[in-house]
C-alpha cells in the first residue's frame, strides 16, 4: 500500500489486500471485476469503470516495465479524452480519504499510479 503525503489523501493498494478502516471511500479503478473475489469481501464503494485504460492500451503495455513511460503517456492522453471520469475522482478526493484499488499483481507499474499522481497534483 502507497501512502500519500499531501492534504488529500489518495492511497492506493491491491483490491486483494484486506480492507482496512483507514482506506476510507474504496474506489475500484479496473474496467474488470477482479478475478475470485466477492462483492462481499472487496468492499467496494464506488466503481468507476471508465476510468481505466482502455482494453486496447492495456493489452499493449502487459505491465512491461520497458513500457511504462509510454504507458502514462497514452493514458493520461485517455483521461484527457474521458474527463468525466476523471472528475468523479476528483470529487470523492475532495470529500475525503480515498484509496484507489487495481488488481494488477504489479504495485509500481498499474493505473492506479498515474491516477493517485493525478489527483496529488491539483
Amino acid at each position: 500500500m502507497v501512502e500519500s503525503s499531501s492534504s488529500m489523501r489518495v492511497k492506493i493498494k491491491r483490491v486483494y489486500e484486506p480492507p482496512d478502516e483507514r482506506d476510507g471511500k474504496r474506489i475500484l479503478v479496473d474496467r474488470l471485476w477482479p478475478r475470485g473475489l466477492s462483492k462481499q469481501s472487496a468492499k467496494i464503494d464506488l466503481w468507476v469503470k471508465d476510468i481505466a485504460p482502455s482494453t486496447e492500451l492495456r493489452t499493449w503495455f502487459g505491465h512491461d516495465p520497458e513500457k511504462w513511460a509510454g504507458f502514462q503517456k497514452h493514458y493520461r492522453a485517455e483521461l484527457r479524452e474521458g474527463a468525466e471520469a476523471l472528475a468523479i475522482l476528483k470529487s470523492e478526493a475532495a470529500k475525503g480519504p480515498v484509496t484507489l484499488l487495481y488488481g494488477a499483481k504489479d504495485e509500481e507499474h498499474n493505473q492506479a499510479v498515474v491516477l493517485q499522481k493525478i489527483l496529488l497534483s491539483k
